[in-house]
């Protein structure tokens, strides 16, 4: 399961909670909407090293049981169980470091993806005849995909099925909202007049 962090810059409801904002260069092009993924952890770092110690005392003392009874060969299948269990959690911990930015801008739709390692990846989509649709295999998630001509690309993967249709929903109205942008003129709703007699009455 992962985390979504969502802000639209334009107003509207779409999908807004709390959490770090990610900032990327955008060569000067106002960001319209951005999402931030990121795999979601129940785990603090700190949580992370106590639940590893709480384990590998507990096995150890499994495995030292073993070892005074005379089971010596239960004793090493369990020094291994240790530290598959140690580096289970650890590679967990490290895949949370993998992120998915969606950046929406009046020229382009910008995907940065960064994995587990710090290497990243950016496709840039022209906004013109993009869309965002929902693909509903029998038996599985959701798929969101962005689809325009020629280009047929799949975003948020390691969202869950809610998430992924919030999100689905914010982009259909952040794109909608650049498609079909409001003007606030004071002149046509009638505030730009004097309601007070001009001197030529």
């Amino acid at each position: 399961m992962a985390r979504l962090v969502a802000r639209s810059h334009r107003g509207g409801k779409g999908v807004l909670t709390a959490g770090p904002r990610y900032i990327w260069p955008m060569s000067g092009e106002a960001t319209v909407f951005e999402a931030l993924i990121v795999p979601h952890r129940s785990l603090s770092p700190r949580g992370l090293a106590i639940l590893m110690t709480v384990i590998g005392a507990l096995c150890a003392l499994i495995v030292l049981r073993f070892w005074l009874i005379g089971a010596w060969p239960v004793a090493g299948f369990g020094v291994v169980e240790i530290g598959l269990a140690i580096f289970l959690l650890r590679l967990n911990a490290n895949r949370a470091r993998a992120r998915e930015l969606i950046l929406l801008s009046e020229q382009a739709l910008r995907i940065v993806r960064t994995d587990q390692h710090g290497r990243r990846e950016e496709r840039v989509l022209a906004t013109g005849w993009l869309n965002a649709v929902i693909e509903e295999p029998a038996g599985k998630v959701p798929r969101l995909l962005l689809v325009a001509r020629g280009v047929r690309e799949e975003i948020a993967t390691t969202l869950g099925e809610v998430e992924k249709r919030d999100l689905w929903v914010a982009l259909r109205e952040a794109l909608h909202r650049l498609r079909n942008p409001t003007f606030d003129n004071a002149q046509l709703r009638g505030d730009g007049f004097s309601s007070q007699p001009g001197p030529w009455t």
